[in-house]
């Protein structure tokens, strides 16, 4: 299994997916969807996207990777987990079916939710891709519209050491005539992915070139940080009020409200309202946590799942806006990423509760606390996640800032 193994899981190419959607009768042509593919922010622009077309009045599936607390987190209708029996019947029936193939965990979590998709007859689901784009198992749809996020370096050892190798295997979502949103302009990509979008014929929109964001400021309502902002959208003026705080999440709402415009221009309705009440509701309408979220007001406690060099850059930047003292760092990585490339990012003047996750690819707490070391990063290492936050919370004072993060795996144990 990918997630708690790592590479070594890790299947490429398609013709396993083929033959399990072929055996369940291709469910994946019988309900239309929208395509999400990206380094960072595929996640929270698939729960965004999702929440509007709920707002909307669609009925709405959403895929996503990885879960934090159930699997059943990863497939959902409405905001609502797949059941239990839905699981047990698939998997029960699946290994009659799928035999010989031997499918992937991965692959066994895409065939489960598109059969899943199509028999509970969704208007439009919202398919976030697993790793890269043009091999993942996710990439036998023919979407709506293909949405790709930020590009930045993961996963290096499987998709390429190169921010152009990377991006083409994202671009591999890019489809025959179906319209393309590209968040983020990249120069690195922006050939990538306009030479793609040519060859297929494909209009290709970066939604950084049409979204201009006015009167951007954080606002805490209830103990947690919002972000609000201002813009125009389809010669309308948008309030934004959004949950998901950083002001990195504006590239995310620039690519979300672009690929809706264009849903709109294919014939799909809606409102204003649908999406202000859709960002608005996103944390109430799909269950998405681990994106710079408040734990506890004393101390205060954030957390957030960015566990790559992109992201760790933006957790940094929100916590340089965020006024304290003395910042904790309750930290945790898992093996396969770029540890020292990550740590080097990390401030010298914080303290660190080095930890590790419960599972297999996790780094060992004292690994990473030698490997800090030698980045000039001073902290003790801790038996737990738990017991690294219980330390930190103790050690903090009241103008203090505590973050837990480091992987998504970390978050998964304190949310």
């Amino acid at each position: 299994m990918f997630t708690r193994v790592g590479s070594a899981a890790y299947k490429t190419g398609l013709g396993n997916i083929e033959a399990l959607c072929e055996t369940l009768g291709n469910p994946e042509q019988k309900f239309k969807s929208i395509h999400v593919a990206g380094t960072n922010g595929k996640g929270s622009s698939s729960h965004l996207l999702a929440s509007v077309l709920m707002e909307a009045g669609y009925k709405t599936g959403l895929f996503t990777s990885p879960h934090l607390k159930d699997f059943r987190e990863r497939i959902r209708i409405n905001g609502k987990l797949i059941s239990r029996p839905e699981v047990i019947r698939f998997v029960e029936k699946s290994k009659i079916q799928f035999g010989s193939l031997e499918p992937s965990f991965f692959e066994m979590n895409v065939a489960l939710a598109f059969d899943y998709f199509a028999r509970k007859k969704v208007d439009i689901a919202v398919i976030e891709t697993g790793l890269g784009g043009r091999l993942d198992s996710t990439n036998v749809i023919t979407p709506e519209l293909s949405l790709i996020t930020n590009i930045s370096f993961d996963h290096a050892d499987l998709l390429g050491n190169t921010l152009e190798l990377i991006a083409s295997e994202k671009a591999g979502i890019i489809k025959l005539n179906v319209p393309v949103v590209v968040s983020e302009k990249q120069s690195e990509t922006f050939g990538v992915f306009h030479q793609k979008a040519l060859g297929m014929q494909s209009v290709i929109r970066y939604a950084e070139d049409e979204i201009r964001w006015e009167n951007v400021r954080e606002e805490f309502h209830d103990g947690r940080p919002w972000l609000m902002a201002e813009t125009w959208w389809l010669k309308e003026k948008l309030s934004i009020q959004s949950p998901l705080a950083g002001n990195y999440q504006l590239k995310n709402l620039a690519g979300v409200l672009t690929a809706l415009d264009r849903l709109k221009q294919q014939g799909w309705k809606i409102s204003k309202n649908a999406v202000e009440a859709g960002i608005r509701k996103v944390i109430e309408n799909t269950g998405l946590h681990g994106r710079w979220e408040m734990l506890s007001e004393q101390p205060r406690v954030f957390c957030d799942t960015g566990h790559n060099e992109a992201g760790v850059r933006e957790v940094l930047k929100q916590i340089a806006k965020t006024p304290h003292q003395q910042l904790h760092l309750v930290w945790g990585m898992v093996s396969d990423k770029d540890v020292t490339k990550v740590l080097s990012l990390l401030p010298t003047d914080a303290r660190y509760y080095f930890c590790k996750a419960q599972l297999p690819r996790a780094l060992d707490a004292k690994m990473l606390q030698e490997k800090a070391l030698e980045n000039g990063l001073k902290g003790k290492a801790y038996t737990s996640v738990q017991n690294a936050l219980k330390a930190a919370k103790k050690a903090a004072q009241t103008n203090d800032l505590v973050v837990v993060g480091g992987s998504t795996f970390v978050v998964a144990e304190v949310v």
